[in-house]
């Protein structure tokens, strides 16, 4: 064989072998399994916080980690199936994100592979950790209280709109927790004095007649319920709420920078990148059961200026002076 040619061989060879040695190192990476029963577009956000608090503890998706990312999108009966595969590949963690319909089934299937989540839920109530302090599992995680702040929710709109005789709450009902905390809701409304009207929506083909239903119900204002699948449709339903001129209160500031009326909840980006820097002590070691479940401790109340002006709306100067975020 000619030199030139042995040369060209030896190229086309290390051409050939490169492909599968790229493919070794890469499965040779540990694999994060991220689950949400939401749609990546709109998470786009809360997946560049959770790669921030991955890098903080020194991990890049593609360099010395993978992530592989599975979205129901709003169709829960997807998640057993995506839980599956993950404990079938033994993945190094698995992060279900957006509270008990996903949480429950990757618990339910995995009782040793590490599990980071994050969500509104009482992990504690739904069996994921012994106590928030000391997990003492194979689970931990941020909860943001997102369900148990509805009350408060409740009262600003009620400081918003004081002569609404009713405020429609919109829940997913394939929340596992939207029935719990629809009765919270009505105990809470109850002893105000205020009357709500729950209005179920199970997918987004729901959301017109939704809102013609809080139409025909006379409502003055609109509580829109944490749930995640709702979050990730935040577009469609600030849309609609500005065309039936109704005023709503959402759980997170996403809603309000979609040209919503008002928020308040948690500020997300922060509890992903907590998300992402427990999945990253794990990867080195850590132990899901020595990391203490972590909560929110301060909380956003964001109001649309331009919002309320469209409305007719006048926001009252006690609610501007808690205000966190205005957007004028």
């Amino acid at each position: 064989m000619s030199q030139y040619r042995r040369r060209q061989f030896l190229i086309a060879a290390g051409s050939f072998l490169a492909v599968p040695l790229a493919r070794a190192q890469a499965s040779a990476m540990p694999v994060i399994g991220y689950l949400s029963n939401g749609s990546p577009g709109p998470s786009s956000r809360f997946i560049a916080g959770f790669r921030q608090g991955l890098s903080e503890a020194g991990y890049v998706d593609g360099k010395n980690v993978v992530i592989e990312f599975r979205w129901a999108e709003g169709q829960v009966e997807r998640l057993p199936g995506f839980v599956a595969d993950f404990v079938r590949r033994r993945v190094a963690v698995i992060v279900p994100v957006g509270g008990a319909t996903t949480w429950v089934p990757v618990k339910a299937a995995n009782a040793t592979i590490p599990i980071v989540f994050q969500g509104g839920s009482d992990p504690v109530k739904l069996g994921l950790v012994a106590n928030l302090g000391h997990p003492g599992g194979n689970a931990t995680g941020v909860t943001s209280n997102s369900t148990e702040l509805n009350p408060k929710r409740l009262q600003l709109l009620r400081e918003l709109v004081p002569a609404a005789t009713m405020i429609s709450v919109l829940v997913n009902a394939t929340d596992q927790y939207a029935e719990e905390s629809a009765n919270e809701l009505q105990a809470a409304a109850r002893a105000s004095g205020q009357q709500i009207h729950i209005v179920n929506a199970r997918s987004e083909h729901d959301f017109d007649a939704a809102f013609t239903e809080i139409r025909a119900k006379r409502s003055s204002a609109l509580l829109v319920s944490p749930a995640p699948f709702l979050l990730s449709r935040r577009a469609q339903l600030v849309a609609l709420a500005a065309k039936h001129a109704i005023p709503a209160c959402y759980g997170f500031s996403e809603y309000v920078d979609a040209g919503g009326l008002m928020s308040y909840g948690v500020n997300l980006l922060v509890v992903y990148r907590q998300v992402g820097v427990y999945a990253g002590r794990i990867l080195k070691g850590a132990r899901p059961a020595d990391l203490p479940v972590l909560q929110p401790t301060a909380f956003e109340l964001a109001i649309n200026l331009k919002t309320a002006k469209a409305l007719g709306i006048k926001i009252p100067q006690p609610i501007l002076l808690r205000a966190t975020r205005v957007i004028e």
